[in-house]
C-alpha cells in the first residue's frame, strides 16, 4: 500500500468515526494506537534483527527469563530452576497453566524445539548451544540442560532484550529450518497477532489473550514481573512522514508515537496532553556495517581507511539533532560507561578529520574505484540520516558509490543476501542496535569476528572471537576489563562494523497514559487513565 492510500484510508476512517462519537470514546478507551518507528516488514523474530520485528514478537510471544530494568534475567514462564552437578546440570520447570494462542498447552518440548532454533541463529545463543551437551524434555513442564562445562550466563541469554530473543513457539513451528522465516504467529504471550487484519506497509494488530496468565507476583520492570494488559487491542499504524506522524498524536488520533524525529521534538513537547521522554538510558548505539564477503569491504585496509573519516559528531547532529543532551561522539566498541568500554585505540575515531589524508590511506589500502552499494532506508528516519552522512564521506572519499534507496523490509531483506552486489547483495548498510546489547561481547552480535555464523555483514576475526571465548570463561571483573580493551584494540584493526555515535531516541504519546515501561516499546503494564 502506498503512503497516499495510507493517508486516504486514514482520513476516510477518521470521517466515519466523526459521525459516531460515543463509539469512539468507547472504543478508544479499549485500543491503543501505536506508530512504530518502521513498517513491520518481517514477522519472524528469529530470521531478522530488526527491532521492529523484536516488539512487535513481544506481543505475541513470552520468554523463559525476562531481564528486569536492572539487566538482571528474573523467571517468567520459568517457575524457577534447580542447577546440580557442579553447574553442568540444570532444570527448568515452566509455570502451570500455560497456553499458546491455539489453545494448545505450552510443553517442555515446544521450549526445546524453541531454544535450538534460536541457538542457531543468535550470537549468545550460538554460544549457549557450543556448551550444551544435550537438552531434553523430561516431562512435560521440565526441561533438563546438560552441559560441556558451567555456564552461569543461561538465564541472561535466555532472558536477554536484544534481538534476537529467545522466544518460545509451538514445537511444530520452531522445529522448521531456523534459516527460512515462519508464516504462522502462535505464541502464548498476552497478545494474539490478528493475521486477518494485517495491512502490509499501513497496519498491524494484535488482540489481548484471554487465556495468559501472567507471573503471580513481583513488579512489572522491563521484561519482567507480570504482563498485564489492559487493553483489548493494539493496533500499529505505520505512518512514514514524520509530521503527519506528529499531527496525528496532536489531534489525539494515534496515542503513541515511537521514535518522533528530532526536528518535530519542541513541537511535541509544547503540545497540550503529550509526553516526551526516553524510555532506554542506554541509548542506541549507531554503525556502519560493511559487508566482508565483497571487494572492497573485504579488505580491513580499506575498512579502515572509511573508520578514519567518519566524524562521528555530524552523524549524530543529522540523527538527533543539535542537543547534546540528546547524543554522545567519541564511542567505541564498547556501550560507554560500561565494564567493557574503554579509550583503547580511540584515537582513530577522535583525531580531528581529515579527508584528504583518509582519501590517500584508501588510494594506499587498494582501493581502485570498486563500485559501493550503500542500502539506504527511506523510510526509517533514524538510519536514513545517519547513512545519508555516510554517503556523503563515501562521496567526498572519492569512492564509486551506488545509492539504493529502498523501503525498510526491502533493506532488511538485503541485508541478509550474501550474494555481490549485481545479484541482490551489498557493500554496506547503517543500523543502531539498543546500548544494553554492547555493555559485553555475549550478547554483542556486530563484534562476532565468525565469518558466515556472524550476524548480517559476515565480519571474520579468529582474534575476536578468541577473545570473546575467553570473555565468556571468565568470572572475574579485572580479567573481563582486560579483554576489553583488547577486543577493542584488535576491533580497530579488524573493524567489523564503523561506530557511529550514541543517540537516546525520545517517544512520545498521550498523558492519559500511564504505566509505560523502561527500556523499549512495550505493551502490557500500559493502561488509559
Amino acid at each position: 500500500m502506498k503512503r497516499r492510500d495510507v493517508l486516504r484510508s486514514s482520513a476516510v476512517a477518521g470521517a466515519a468515526m466523526i459521525g459516531a462519537p460515543s463509539l469512539v470514546a468507547a472504543q478508544a478507551q479499549r485500543v491503543l494506537r501505536f506508530v512504530p518507528q518502521a513498517d513491520l516488514a518481517i514477522l519472524d523474530p528469529i530470521t531478522t534483527t530488526g527491532f521492529v520485528t523484536r516488539n512487535h514478537a513481544f506481543l505475541v510471544f513470552d520468554t523463559l527469563y525476562g531481564w528486569d530494568e536492572q539487566y538482571r534475567p528474573q523467571p517468567q514462564m520459568v517457575e524457577g530452576h534447580t542447577i546440580e552437578d557442579g553447574g553442568r546440570t540444570w532444570t527448568m520447570t515452566l509455570r502451570d497453566g500455560l497456553r499458546f494462542h491455539d489453545g494448545e498447552p505450552v510443553r517442555a518440548r515446544d521450549v526445546v524445539a524453541s531454544v535450538r532454533r534460536w541457538g542457531a541463529r543468535d550470537s549468545f545463543g550460538i554460544a549457549v548451544m557450543a556448551v550444551v551437551d544435550e537438552i531434553s524434555a523430561t516431562s512435560d513442564r521440565a526441561i533438563r540442560w546438560r552441559l560441556k562445562r558451567p555456564f552461569p550466563l543461561l538465564p541472561d541469554a535466555l532472558g536477554k532484550v536484544g534481538a534476537n530473543v529467545c522466544f518460545i513457539m509451538p514445537e511444530r513451528i520452531s522445529s522448521s529450518d531456523p534459516m527460512t522465516p515462519i508464516g504462522e504467529m502462535v505464541g502464548s504471550g498476552p497478545f494474539r497477532f490478528v493475521a486477518n487484519e494485517r495491512v502490509p506497509g499501513s497496519r498491524a494488530v494484535y488482540a489481548k489473550f484471554d487465556g495468559y496468565v501472567p507471573r503471580p507476583n513481583g513488579t512489572a520492570s522491563l521484561l519482567a514481573g507480570p504482563k498485564l494488559a489492559h487493553f483489548d487491542r493494539v493496533e500499529w499504524m505505520t505512518i512514514p512522514d514524520a509530521s503527519t506522524a506528529a499531527n496525528a498524536l496532536r489531534r489525539n488520533e494515534v496515542d503513541w508515537w515511537e521514535q518522533p524525529t528530532a526536528d518535530l521534538l519542541p513541537v511535541l513537547q509544547r503540545g497540550r496532553g503529550l509526553r516526551v521522554e526516553v524510555l532506554d538510558p542506554t541509548g542506541a548505539i549507531a554503525m556502519l556495517r560493511p559487508n566482508f564477503l565483497h571487494p572492497p569491504f573485504d579488505k580491513p585496509e580499506i575498512r579502515r581507511a572509511v573508520l578514519g573519516a567518519i566524524n562521528q559528531a555530524d552523524v549524530m547532529t543529522a540523527v538527533a539533532g543539535a542537543d547534546r543532551a540528546l547524543w554522545r561522539d567519541g564511542v567505541g566498541f564498547f556501550a560507554p560507561g560500561s565494564l567493557m568500554a574503554s579509550d583503547e585505540g580511540m584515537e582513530a575515531l577522535t583525531r580531528p578529520r581529515d579527508i584528504a589524508r583518509s582519501r590517500r590511506e584508501l588510494e594506499q589500502a587498494g582501493y581502485r574505484g570498486e563500485k559501493v552499494l550503500l542500502v539506504v532506508p527511506t523510510d526509517f528516519p533514524a538510519i536514513n540520516a545517519m547513512t545519508e552522512v555516510v554517503a556523503a564521506t563515501f562521496r567526498a572519499l572519492g569512492m564509486n558509490l551506488d545509492y539504493v534507496a529502498m523501503d525498510w523490509g526491502s533493506a532488511l531483506r538485503r541485508q541478509a543476501n550474501r550474494e555481490p552486489p549485481e545479484r541482490g547483495g551489498y557493500n554496506a548498510f547503517c543500523t543502531y542496535t539498543a546500548g544494553v546489547n554492547q555493555f559485553n561481547p555475549a550478547a554483542h552480535n556486530f563484534i562476532r569476528g565468525s565469518g558466515l555464523t556472524a550476524t548480517f555483514g559476515w565480519s571474520s576475526s579468529p582474534r575476536l572471537e578468541a577473545l570473546r571465548d575467553e570473555w565468556l570463561q571468565s568470572d572475574n571483573d579485572d580479567i573481563r576489563r582486560r579483554i576489553g580493551r583488547d577486543m577493542q584494540r584488535q576491533a580497530f584493526i579488524d573493524v567489523p562494523y564503523v561506530p557511529l555515535g550514541q543517540f537516546y531516541q525520545p517517544t512520545a504519546y498521550r498523558d492519559d497514559l500511564s504505566g509505560v515501561l523502561k527500556g523499549l516499546a512495550l505493551f502490557w503494564n500500559v493502561r488509559r487513565g
